[in-house]
């Protein structure tokens, strides 16, 4: 069999025949980690290489790449309404306040599923790529996963530090280390707002 790489399409000519049968080419994306990412058109066998979107199209593949779209007003109302009843439905499944939810999403991504960070962060919940790995996330922007290790991930740190919001939140930002180094929230201006932002954003929620 002969294979032949035309236009982005694969062209198998079968033994014999002489009769071409096209089959789409497949995409890969990519994250390293350093927080850049490459796309191939072929797999990558390679350590560091974090596979995060698979396509049969390279159309769609380049905002993922960038990841600077960021909704604003009307957009992230939409987005919000789209994921709302996954959100909830998570929610219950993995007993973790729903204000809590939507004020973590909120404050991480303004509930972009494409949201990417200069850090690596990415999706809706920002998830690093160590934790998506650590709970068997396959695609960084898929909003099923995203969210359920992103919800997954803050029910166990509820779990280890006896639902104290301040060291969760802190945690989710910093890293467990971080806390565990400062024996509370780090000295890190960046975390000592994020908790602060996130707690304001759950207030807003608890009371619609």
């Amino acid at each position: 069999m002969k294979i032949l790489r035309k236009t982005g399409l694969l062209l198998l000519l079968t033994a014999g025949s002489g009769a071409p049968l096209v089959q789409a080419a497949s995409y890969y994306l990519y994250q390293l980690p350093d927080g850049s990412r490459v796309m191939s058109d072929r797999p990558i066998y390679k350590k560091g290489h974090q596979l995060i979107r698979k396509s049969g199209q390279v159309k769609g593949m380049g905002h993922l790449v960038a990841g600077a779209y960021q909704p604003r007003g009307s957009a992230r109302r939409a987005q919000f309404k789209h994921f709302e009843p996954l959100i909830r439905e998570l929610s219950k499944q993995h007993r973790v306040d729903l204000a809590l939810i939507k004020a973590v999403i909120r404050t991480e991504s303004d509930f972009n599923p494409n949201a990417t960070s200069r850090k690596g962060a990415s999706g809706l919940m920002q998830l690093m790529p160590q934790t998506a790995a650590r709970y068997g996330v396959s695609d960084l922007y898929s909003p099923q996963q995203n969210l359920d290790a992103g919800i997954r991930y803050l029910r166990d740190l509820l779990n280890r530090y006896d639902n104290r919001l301040h060291l969760v939140l802190a945690a989710y930002n910093a890293g467990e280390s971080a806390v565990k180094k400062y024996k509370g929230v780090p000295p890190y201006r960046e975390t000592q707002r994020y908790v602060k932002k996130v707690m304001q954003y759950k207030t807003f929620y608890n009371r619609q």
